[in-house]
């Protein structure tokens, strides 16, 4: 239980790292948010891929990170269509 917590916790301020990191692209706190915390399971996934792991809160919080930046990068093009 606390390791979702923990989970939701950095997918949260991952979303908001993106969110400043892409400013003008994102869409809006809230939805960045959610977005976050999306990004950092999609992220989890995509370096697992790769075959990364990540130790520690500062790893999971960049990987998280540039999984929610991926994520608001895809659906900007998304919704540009």
């Amino acid at each position: 239980m606390f390791n979702f917590i923990w989970f939701l916790l950095i997918g949260l301020v991952a979303g908001w790292l993106a969110g400043r990191i892409l400013r003008g692209k994102g869409f809006g706190i809230i939805v960045n948010l959610v977005i976050g915390v999306v990004g950092s399971f999609l992220g989890g996934i995509v370096f697992g891929l790769l075959g990364f792991r990540s130790y520690g809160l500062v790893a999971e919080l960049i990987v998280a990170t540039i999984g929610a930046i991926l994520l608001i990068f895809l659906a900007g093009i998304i919704k540009k269509r």
